[in-house]
């Protein structure tokens, strides 16, 4: 009687070594080399390597930054609002270089109003104010999105820590939260912005005073995305395989919460934006020679009636900036949003 655990014969037994060489090789499917999987079958139409299912989504697999950037580009607003930070950037760094007049340069021209020769006309001194704004757009640009980047750097690092390791660091690093946004930002920038108000190039040193006490909401958020990733199979499957804990952290969990941490990014531009015109308004922000949009609007609100182009111009442009970045990072939460499964139409 054949054993219930003997292979099944496979028909070589008692065979040459030429009648063996002399068969067809077959692979882990059963099929001879050239010969095609159920011949008499077709592939029904529609089901070719992209084309879409019954769900709507692609047949191939899509990368997860393609499929941020199709959900983006179907928002309307963010798109709109893309194009309008852009074309503001791009056009501000570029019109210094370009333009028949520079922001600190005085005309023969005094206190007149929109023309050819100056779209924006020109203040009481001579100065061309298109020159002025794009040069105040371009200022505030940088020092938000250096401010992005040092709170960023600053409220992510911290936040890691806090919801990784919890215990005695998380309660430590918590309070310490707990304590800066207890005190009032706008107070500390006006203080600090005075101390550095003098400062050559202070629109450097602005963005550092509110980069270091804007990142706490970061940390916060940072801190809740870790406490939930560190309980994830795929963090206990790289501890188990033994990675280090700054391996898990910055290979395995930092890319999972990297998508609340860029939204974040933009509406702390948009806040930079907002408490950088705030401290210039005040005579404390970026200071002459340079220009940024907020002491423009200071400026210009005496004369808001009579001369109306230097105050209307500039806050403008400024709330134009401001709701352009809002939209953008409006459009990259819907983007980003993991519960998001179909890109809309």
């Amino acid at each position: 009687m054949t054993d219930a655990f003997d292979p099944p014969p496979t028909g070589t037994e008692g065979r040459s070594a030429a009648e063996l060489e002399s068969m067809p090789q077959l692979g882990i499917t059963g099929l001879s080399a050239g010969s095609q999987p159920f011949p008499h079958e077709h592939p029904t139409p529609g089901a070719e390597l992209g084309a879409p299912d019954a769900h709507g989504m692609g047949g191939e697999v899509k990368g997860q930054l393609r499929i941020v950037i199709e959900r983006f580009s179907h928002q309307p607003l963010a798109m709109g609002g893309l194009i309008v930070f852009a074309f503001l950037g791009i056009s501000s760094a570029v019109i210094g270089h370009v333009w028949q007049f520079t922001f600190s340069q005085i005309t023969n021209q005094y206190a007149t109003g929109p023309t050819s020769l100056h779209p924006f006309g020109t203040d009481d001194i001579g100065h061309d104010l298109f020159a002025q704004v794009m040069r105040g757009v371009e200022k505030d640009i940088q020092t938000a999105l250096l401010v992005a980047v040092i709170a960023m750097f600053i409220g992510t690092t911290i936040g890691a820590i806090a919801g990784f390791y919890r215990g005695f660091a998380d309660n430590l690093l918590m309070r310490f939260v707990d304590l800066v946004l207890s005190v009032p930002i706008l107070a500390v920038l006006i203080v600090l912005g005075h101390l550095v108000s003098r400062q050559a190039g202070n629109w450097f040193w602005v963005a550092i005073i509110i980069g270091v006490l804007a990142w706490t909401y970061v940390a916060r958020l940072v801190r809740a995305d870790f406490l939930s990733l560190r309980e994830r199979d795929f963090v206990e499957a790289a501890r188990a395989l033994g990675a280090t804990n700054r391996r898990i952290i910055l290979r395995h969990m930092l890319p999972n919460a990297i998508g609340p941490i860029i939204v974040n990014a933009t509406l702390t531009v948009a806040t930079s934006v907002i408490l950088e015109s705030t401290l210039s308004y005040l005579g404390l922000g970026i200071q002459p020679p340079e220009v940024s949009l907020g002491s423009l609007v200071a400026s210009g609100q005496d004369a808001a009636t009579t001369q109306w182009w230097l105050f209307v111009f500039p806050a403008g442009l400024l709330i134009i900036l401001i709701l352009s970045i809002f939209l953008v990072g409006d459009g990259l939460r819907e983007a980003l949003d993991p519960k998001k499964t179909r890109v809309r139409a």
